[in-house]
């Protein structure tokens, strides 16, 4: 019962997260300054989030080419980079990521 209790109350808790957002800058003109600023959000929490797995398998610094997630990486950044497909992007790295496991494994 706590599990579910614990959900729910997450969940209401990003939903009130997400409607004062809502509420408070709805009826509000949004600075300009602000919104460029604004749009710098997403790929820093991106960042944040993949650069670590990248370079940091073990929680330690790994830039060799033995870093089978930093290859993947990379794979899938050039991907990116050629196609600007987000869904070829995860598709390609996954892949690359799972043939270079079991070719080193």
């Amino acid at each position: 019962m706590s599990v579910w209790m614990t959900m729910v109350a997450v969940g209401v808790l990003t939903y009130g997260t997400r409607l004062s957002f809502i509420y408070l800058f709805g009826r509000r003109q949004i600075p300009g300054r602000m919104k460029r600023a604004l749009r710098f959000v997403p790929p820093a929490v991106l960042t944040a989030i993949i650069f670590p797995e990248l370079l940091m398998p073990d929680g330690v610094l790994d830039i060799s080419m033995g870093n089978e997630r930093l290859l993947a990486g990379l794979i899938a950044g050039l991907v990116a980079w050629r196609s600007r497909n987000v869904v070829a992007t995860l598709i390609v790295g996954m892949a690359a990521l799972l043939l270079i496991q079991a070719i080193s494994s």
